[in-house]
């Protein structure tokens, strides 16, 4: 760049600029990831989510409030506006864990939004009140203007992040985690909590089929495919009961409707009956087949997604790539260090109530009160009242403090009169079993976890049934689903194609299907159908190579002008589209003498034929047998045996001689695309590689029907 486009900013100080775009741009970066898109570890949500929840306890009075009110209150905490508070409140609200709502809360098989938030309602769960929040052992921080206080992370005593689900785009990566199943995951965390493996797969709110083979705990490299539940009882009509995750009801009839305008699929119509529960039917068109049908659903539509989880979290202020069981393992350890601080909390709490209510006893059935009537003076009480009790303080766990004698002077005279000592060393007793209770639990904390996650399975698992049915599909390509609705066709001028109309029929294609061609070369080549495509004007054979095809091949060929004759048998075996194979050696001069094409090996091992040879007298012509039997299958570069060091002139393939009229015809194997071309000198044609004369024997033998194949 030169100094007179170059602006005076930049010339004056061009690495201070820079570093000032690059210290801006990483922290707004940072500032997406760790309070926008990227779930934090410990409760498992979003900054607006963890707002939402927090203004919603704080408003929480066992009545629904208006959706707008609670996006107003959230707006104290939350600094985005109401907009991105109204949609993430909706989004928890349609998971159905923490929030009860009431009104119309939108749809997720239709994909039908909510209605305006001044019309819906929503409260807190009661799974959300247990689980969610306790605020004695929260962390707080200032919210973002500094006038009120809201959580760092709720301490929340379940795997959330797991249940729910997440997804989120940052800069610079994305995080897409997907929802588990209730009771799989407190399966889970008993499994883990007992040192027992465990495995965690995903259950969508949806339904639908799931193939989890490739998951690997859902880190970056995992890849899932979720497929539709079709009912196909009825032999005219597909009943689409449940639809994959990501999809709605709408996208996937839309997705049906562009492959039926493709020719993809054969569907009379579509209805639409969707509700509660998804009900979509689509009546088969006359002729067409329910199982290929399905197949060119899954193929072709959005009744199978692939889907590709990658599970982000914020740990230690930092985005962290994890696997879903590492997740789940710091949940539960997060719920076990939660349930640790709460029973700590707990327990000095009913010392403090013990130890009151024991001063009180003592305090009243001694009557130690007596010393405020007889003292001269507040101070002289305090002293006479602490020395009163000191003889039954003893073994009390704490020292007497001033402020506890203070609390018993502020007794009232009411309370003393009707004071109870049957009560209170009931109420002592309780206290005392309920503290031991509490120091049995923090001495087998492990054991007090487990209880924790099978009571919670035992209130609320019975509405979070496994939804999603887990199996493994068929591994079925786009070719393979696609209806072979087209004919392929061939002319004379070496085009191919379901668009050459004026060429001769082949056979039966798809719009997706691979083509095999094989030239006069002996150049092999497999390229996707197209309407109107160059093969050339010489072909050996052309065909539709269909999924599970594995053909045979027989190959008599000469390398070179006045090389070795040679035969093989060979597989197609693997190949890249558009890229040409050679089936000789390549040498100038080569000629194919005969070329077939099998569907098995052992129909390709009972061909034989005869080898003629050149320059032979009239009265020792004799062709020599070759039985292709003999000859191993290998692959398709292999350079085959030898069959004569002699110049051959033609071979000719030899037919049954008792053919079985009872038995099936069998298979033509030998194909001939192109017309015959006109006479021309045989040497001409071997120095050329061009097809020779077609000639019958002049002395034909017996049942033996002579063709030269290397004419096609």
């Amino acid at each position: 760049m030169s100094n007179e486009s170059t602006p005076i900013y930049l010339q004056e100080n061009p690495s201070k600029i820079q570093r000032m775009f690059g210290d801006y741009y990483l922290e707004y970066a940072s500032y997406v990831i760790l309070e926008r898109a990227v779930p934090h570890i410990i409760d498992g949500l979003k900054p607006v989510q963890r707002r939402i929840l927090h203004s919603m306890e704080r408003m929480d009075d066992g009545r629904y409030n208006k959706v707008a009110n609670i996006v107003g209150d959230t707006m104290k905490y939350h600094p985005h506006g109401d907009a991105s508070i109204g949609s993430a409140l909706v989004t928890l609200g349609q998971k159905g864990l923490l929030i009860d709502t009431q009104g119309n809360w939108g749809n997720i098989l239709t994909g039908d939004s909510a209605a305006a938030a001044r019309y819906i309602e929503a409260r807190l769960s009661a799974f959300a009140k247990e689980v969610v929040y306790s605020p004695k052992v929260t962390d707080w921080k200032l919210s973002y203007d500094g006038r009120n206080k809201e959580p760092i992370a709720l301490p929340v005593k379940f795997p959330l992040l797991l249940a729910q689900g997440a997804l989120g785009i940052a800069v610079g990566m994305n995080c897409l985690i997907l929802p588990h199943n209730f009771n799989e995951l407190i399966e889970a965390a008993i499994h883990y909590l007992r040192g027992e493996e465990f495995e965690l797969y995903p259950d969508f709110p949806t339904g639908g089929l799931l193939d989890v083979s490739c998951y690997n705990d859902g880190t970056g490299n995992s890849r899932l495919r979720s497929r539709a539940r079709l009912d196909t009882s009825s032999k005219r009509v597909i009943r689409i009961t449940e639809v994959p995750f990501g999809t709605t009801t709408d996208s996937l009839i839309e997705s049906i409707e562009k492959a039926m305008e493709k020719g993809k699929l054969k569907v009379a119509k579509i209805e639409d009956n969707t509700a509660a529960e998804a009900d979509i039917l689509i009546h088969l068109a006359p002729g067409a087949d329910v199982e290929k049908t399905c197949h060119a659903l899954y193929a072709f539509t959005d009744c199978q997604k692939s889907i590709s989880p990658r599970a982000v979290v914020i740990m230690d202020r930092k985005p962290v790539f994890m696997g879903v069981s590492e997740i789940l393992k710091h949940n539960v350890d997060f719920t076990r260090e939660t349930l640790r601080r709460e029973l700590e909390v707990r327990l000095n709490e009913l010392q403090e109530g013990w130890m009151l209510a024991s001063l009180e006893k003592i305090f009243i059935e001694n009557r130690i009160y007596k010393v405020l009537e007889e003292s001269e003076s507040w101070e002289q009480s305090l002293r006479e009242i602490d020395e009163r009790l000191a003889p039954f303080v003893v073994d009390f766990w704490r020292p007497v403090t001033k402020d506890d004698i203070i609390r018993l002077t502020e007794i009232r005279i009411k309370k003393i009169a009707k004071y109870e000592i049957h009560e209170a060393e009931k109420h002592i007793a309780g206290l005392e079993a309920e503290i031991e209770q509490t120091r049995k639990n923090l001495a087998q904390l492990t054991r007090y976890t487990i209880r924790w996650f099978e009571n919670l399975r035992k209130k609320y698992g019975d509405a979070w049934p496994r939804r999603t049915e887990l199996t493994t599909f068929d591994t079925m390509t786009r070719a393979e689903a696609a209806v072979e609705n087209e004919m392929l066709y061939i002319d004379e001028e070496g085009f191919a194609g379901y668009g050459v109309r004026k060429g001769e029929p082949v056979e039966k294609c798809s719009t997706l299907s691979d083509i095999l061609t094989v030239d006069n070369q002996g150049n092999l080549m497999v390229r996707r159908v197209q309407e109107k495509f160059y093969v050339g004007k010489k072909l050996l054979d052309i065909r539709v190579l269909r999924p599970g095809d594995d053909w045979v091949f027989n190959m008599i060929y000469r390398d070179g002008k006045d090389g070795i004759t040679y035969a093989k048998r060979f597989h197609l075996g693997g190949f890249t589209r558009d890229r040409e194979y050679p089936l000789t050696q390549g040498t100038k001069g080569s000629r194919i003498f005969f070329f077939s094409v099998h569907r098995t090996e052992e129909e390709s091992g009972d061909m034989s034929v005869n080898v003629y040879l050149k320059n032979q007298l009239k009265r020792l012509r004799r062709p020599i047998p070759y039985d292709f039997g003999h000859l191993r299958v290998k692959g398709r570069q292999v350079l085959g045996n030898i069959v004569t060091k002699n110049q051959v002139e033609r071979v000719a393939r030899i037919m049954p001689t008792a053919p079985d009229p009872d038995a099936p015809p069998a298979e033509e194997t030998e194909v001939a695309i192109m017309p015959t071309p006109p006479p021309v000198d045989p040497e001409t044609a071997a120095t050329e590689a061009a097809p020779a004369e077609l000639t019958q024997p002049q002395e034909p033998e017996p049942n033996v029907q002579q063709m030269d194949l290397g004419l096609l």
